[in-house]
């Protein structure tokens, strides 16, 4: 059972899989809102204001990726988006509109209720679960507050979604350390076993796009590091 009772936004158009899903969510602890197509999910995110948004990707109306679009300008809950194709293309178009994770159908419940859960502890934590860290850091132009979870570059403040923020907190626990993808995975996302390195690589990109492009380092074949 979820620990509190959590609100879900989840927009499907098959009739079958959203009330399956909306029932399977709602026996492990899950409050859930549905909605059948982009257009009515923006009308409930915004009436609701749900904990988590999960966001079939081809829905009619308004589809999926540009309703986290819509959803990523008003707010940094957390998204997961759910495609029936796993191409590269749609999980880096959905991840680039501020996704924070996706799944792929036919998806077991289980599964789903764990990626939900990874994403939620990500949203609601201040700061990595080892080594956590109080002290204001400095690179360069850029300062983090681990306490008061804000960045700001040249003194003004940078906007970053909670796994942004995690994954930025990462590097910055081992400044000029190479990071692999395998270990940002199970760190930031929390993943335990072997998931989708397209994930880490999209997130690097929109940090890179707000930090600057020459504060984390591509260690090709290896991975990422921050640069001191």
């Amino acid at each position: 059972m979820a620990t509190r009772t959590t609100h879900v936004l989840f927009v499907e158009d098959d009739d079958v899989i959203r009330e399956a899903t909306t029932l399977a969510l709602e026996r492990d602890g899950f409050r859930v809102t549905a909605a059948p197509d982009g257009l009515a999910g923006l009308e409930a995110f915004r009436a609701h204001q749900p904990d988590l948004a999960l966001l079939d990707v081809m829905v009619p109306g308004l589809d999926g990726v540009s309703l986290c679009r819509r959803i990523r300008d008003e707010s940094t809950v957390p998204v997961i988006m759910v495609s029936a194709r796993a191409e590269a293309i749609d999980v880096v178009l959905g991840l680039e509109a501020g996704a924070d994770d996706y799944v792929t159908k036919p998806f077991d419940g289980a599964v789903l209720v764990a990626r939900i859960r990874a994403v939620l502890r990500r949203f609601r934590a201040t700061a990595p679960e080892e080594d956590e860290q109080d002290a204001v850091l400095a690179f360069g132009d850029i300062v983090i507050d681990p306490e008061g979870m804000e960045v700001t570059r040249a003194g003004a403040r940078v906007a970053l979604t909670p796994t942004e923020m995690r994954l930025l907190l990462e590097f910055a626990a081992a400044p000029g350390t190479v990071l692999t993808r395998d270990r940002l995975l199970a760190r930031v996302w929390d993943y335990a076993w072997g998931g989708d390195t397209r994930v880490v690589d999209v997130h690097v990109q929109r940090l890179r796009a707000k930090i600057g492009q020459d504060r984390v380092e591509t260690v090709r074949g290896f991975g990422y590091k921050l640069r001191a």
